[in-house]
């Protein structure tokens, strides 16, 4: 095959690939705008005869979206927190400090990354049931505070490239540990952050089964709750078009995340794979 003919082969595998990838959005935003009589024809129109944009006030009238949107926003917000701080920290620690058996940990660490929710879900349950602290919003954030394996390895990664002249010389001028990784290596590390957080985000805004387990009263309902329990009745014919209403609304922070971060999050990638 010559290169031009490979060349025209790779335009047009791209552009039906790309059509292919377009399909679902499309019909997502489609059946959004449309009626209620419109959902019941067959074969579905790809296009409504009229847009029917009351449909997202109709959304807030009959569900507690907002609600839900509040307390997504809630615990995303603090677990992003958590997982930067608490990850950053121990990652540090993994990069500036040679003692015996830091090895052994890390490896460790690398192991924790290849367990499954599944595994870990049943004794955090039990715990968490002991505490008192089903039905609240402890559950879904506090574990947070604690680090994510995957996130401190990324983190770690990130950090072994800073220049240690830099963590030198501000010990010389009588900076403590604490500072040098508040000072320092954060600012520093602002691709890997950047990262760590829309990450993060993603995980807890997305969370189904971690928050389910948990939250049982409506009113503490997240997005990835509520929009399960939209399609989830078996008394009534389901509203697809207020349900995919609510999904596009749910996508609106994470396209905002990306496409205020995505320099850093390219550049993170890319200096978390050099040595």
């Amino acid at each position: 095959m010559s290169r031009l003919a490979f060349s025209r082969f790779s335009i047009i595998s791209l552009i039906i690939l790309s059509i292919v990838m377009v399909i679902p959005s499309f019909t997502m935003f489609s059946t959004a705008f449309k009626t209620q009589e419109e959902l019941l024809i067959f074969p579905p129109k790809l296009v409504p005869n009229q847009y029917a944009w009351e449909n997202i006030s109709e959304l807030f009238k009959q569900y507690d979206y907002w609600v839900w949107y509040k307390n997504s926003l809630f615990v995303a917000l603090f677990s992003v927190a958590g997982i930067v701080i608490s990850s950053s920290l121990v990652a540090y620690g993994f990069t500036r400090y040679n003692t015996k058996g830091k090895k052994a940990l890390f490896t460790v660490l690398l192991g924790m990354m290849m367990l499954p929710y599944p595994v870990v879900m049943i004794p955090q349950f039990i715990l968490f049931k002991h505490l008192g602290w089903v039905d609240s919003f402890l559950p879904v954030i506090m574990p947070h505070l604690f680090g994510s394996s995957y996130m401190i390895f990324l983190m770690r990664q990130f950090f072994t490239s800073l220049s240690n002249e830099l963590f030198d010389a501000a010990k010389i001028d009588g900076c403590s540990e604490f500072r040098q990784w508040w000072k320092i290596a954060l600012p520093l590390s602002g691709p890997v952050v950047a990262t760590v957080a829309i990450f993060s985000f993603m995980n807890s805004w997305n969370d189904l089964l971690g928050q389910i387990l948990y939250l049982n009263s409506s009113d503490k309902f997240t997005l990835a709750i509520g929009l399960t329990s939209m399609y989830s009745s078996v008394t009534r014919l389901i509203p697809w078009n207020l349900v995919m209403v609510a999904a596009i609304l749910a996508l609106l922070p994470i396209l905002f995340l990306f496409s205020v971060a995505q320099k850093y999050f390219v550049e993170s990638i890319v200096m978390t794979g050099v040595k």
